[in-house]
């Protein structure tokens, strides 16, 4: 793949989609954004930077047939704007949030669940699918623009949260190969933010950053908040770049303060006497979005209008008119969004409820700051901060994150260094672009690895006691920033391995416990700062005479070029080797 003419980079966002690309061929390469041709309304279709991640089922004879009609054929899904546009006003047939859904180990990512909650007269999809109808939307909008070089034959860097883990990121893999793009390779979107700031800085970026610096990169979008530390080094005298932590995928972002305006203007209306139904909030929500991108958008107006359509016949005479403040936006953003918060203070946690409803893990604490100061006081304190993710456009919230940061600093002539340059919405694709003509050669490349440390459970040998499980121990099998394309063994332990009947394999990571190696025993799993992934459940390959025994096997590991973990169990005493790793075909291990 590395002799292809393109280099493209995909940013698979949660809420907006977006593509870049660099033509090698070219006697100055330079990146350039695909404007991604869909549909904008019925029977209209017209190119955009983004495209909205999105995907609305049509009912039957909803539209006419030649109404959803694209460049390079007939849609029987609409993906995009007008997906996005349609479909709040038939939220029961609209899927949002796949990405999100991705990382959700309480669900069948496999299984068609989305929309969630549809009424059964609604065709469903799983999060797999959704997630590649996006990227085959992609790959037929560039192969219509490129025949002669279609996008499975070119470098495709593909995007991820830095913290998904081994299995969401297997499952993106598989999402890219169902939608025709059987060679991938994944960034994660903070380095990629990073990336495609270092392509704008050139060999500038040198004068920005010194020895000793670490860049929070500060990524709040539609539908998430990322954090990510990138630490400069050197080495004989050059200076490196080290993505040293990243955090939690936090699902809080611009959809929750889209809501939070909706709120807030609701009350009003209906202290002047309007009723809004549900289906009418739902527009008032979409309107103050559209408010909102209006006022954070340059320029010194003072409000902006939202509009809530009538019902029945007087669909227009019967609309609410009414106008969103500037000063609202920044009260109920900043103030409720970014509060001011000390380094230490930690998310509140939800109430525990004995019934709940399923669905997405949506943090519980609104309070963009607040994860903020978790995740720095887990880590190290940040001397710059880069931002990105469309919420970040908005001005006075960038300055209350500067002002957070500020505030923790640990002397108050230690200036935090804002890096700017980038477009908030296009910066992880121009960045993935970026990397890809790093993995060429060409630029400055962060040394990263994996995001986590990944350990397998281990349970203890001990005495049967009613009622008492025997407690279970924790082996690192693959340390904190173990990189892509390398192996590692557990040496001197040797394990007890049941084959050829039904087990469960537990896995469990860290993003805090960056000092474990390979090896490493943590006695008690369930300490805090491990979380339990979703387990395996398999029965592992064994003949008649050894099913249900316990063979012994050491342990070796493996972080494949994609960023997930294969684990090996291999026969101490013979040449027999079984793999443990996720089959995103049958949702078990093998």
């Amino acid at each position: 793949m590395s002799a292809a003419r393109f280099v493209v980079g995909v940013d698979l966002g949660t809420t907006n989609s977006a593509v870049a690309f660099i033509d090698s061929s070219s006697e100055a390469p330079k990146i350039e954004m695909f404007a991604i041709p869909q549909l904008v309304a019925p029977g209209m279709v017209e190119p955009r930077p983004t495209q909205p991640s999105f995907l609305y089922l049509p009912a039957d004879a909803e539209f006419k047939k030649e109404q959803l009609e694209l460049p390079w054929g007939q849609a029987n899904a609409i993906v995009g704007e007008l997906a996005r546009n349609h479909g709040w006003q038939v939220p029961a047939r609209l899927v949002s949030s796949a990405k999100s859904w991705l990382s959700h180990a309480g669900v069948d990512r496999l299984s068609p669940i989305l929309p969630w909650q549809a009424p059964a007269e609604v065709p469903k999809v799983s999060p797999v699918e959704a997630s590649a109808r996006y990227l085959g939307h992609v790959r037929a909008a560039w192969d219509h623009a490129h025949p002669d070089a279609p996008l499975a034959e070119q470098d495709v860097l593909l995007t991820v949260p830095a913290s998904f883990d081994s299995v969401a990121r297997e499952l993106t893999v598989r999402a890219a190969v169902d939608a025709g793009l059987p060679h991938v390779t994944l960034l994660e979107e903070p380095q990629a933010a990073f990336y495609s700031w270092l392509g704008n800085a050139g060999d500038g970026w040198r004068n920005e950053l010194s020895v000793g610096d670490v860049v929070l990169v500060c990524d709040v979008g539609g539908g998430t908040t990322d954090f990510s530390l990138i630490a400069v080094s050197a080495t004989n005298g050059n200076l490196e770049l080290e993505r040293v932590a990243v955090g939690d995928h936090i699902l809080l972002g611009g959809d929750n303060m889209d809501l939070a305006l909706g709120h807030t203007v609701r009350a009003r209306l209906e202290a002047e006497g309007h009723k809004l139904d549900n289906w009418q909030f739902t527009s008032l929500v979409h309107s103050c979005r559209t408010a909102k991108e209006q006022l954070f958008s340059p320029g010194d107006r003072d409000s902006a209008p939202v509009v809530v359509l009538g019902r029945g016949s007087k669909v227009i005479g019967g609309s609410v008119r009414t106008e969103l403040g500037r000063a609202d936006v920044e009260r109920v953003l900043v103030d409720g969004f970014f509060p001011e918060t000390a380094l230490g203070d930690k998310p509140k946690k939800a109430r525990s409820v004995g019934l709940r409803e399923l669905g997405l893990p949506f943090a519980a604490d609104a309070a963009i700051t607040r994860h903020l100061s978790a995740f720095v006081g887990a880590h190290r304190k940040a001397t710059a901060v880069l931002f990105n993710g469309g919420v970040m456009k908005g001005r006075p919230l960038r300055q209350r994150i500067i002002q957070t940061l500020d505030s923790w600093a640990d002397s108050p002539e230690d200036d935090l260094k804002v890096l700017g340059g980038t477009d908030l919405d296009l910066a992880v694709a121009h960045g993935a672009a970026y990397y890809g003509m790093v993995r060429r050669g060409k630029g400055v490349r962060i040394r990263g690895g994996t995001a986590r440390a990944y350990y397998i459970g281990i349970e203890s040998s001990m005495p049967a006691v009613p009622g008492l499980e025997p407690p279970m121990r924790a082996l690192c099998v693959a340390p904190f920033g173990m990189e892509e394309g390398t192996e590692a063994e557990v040496v001197d332990q040797e394990f007890g391995l049941v084959v050829g009947e039904p087990a469960e394999f537990r896995f469990l990571a860290s993003s805090t416990r960056r000092d474990d190696r390979v090896g490493t025993m943590v006695e008690d799993a369930r300490r805090e700062e491990l979380n339990e992934l979703s387990p395996v459940a398999t029965a592992l390959e064994a003949d008649a005479a050894h099913a249900g025994q316990l063979i012994p096997v050491t342990l070796r590991s493996r972080v494949t070029e994609v960023g997930t973990l294969e684990l090996w169990c291999v026969e101490r005493q013979g040449d027999r080797r079984w793999k443990l790793e996720y089959n995103v075909r049958e949702g078990v291990a093998q």
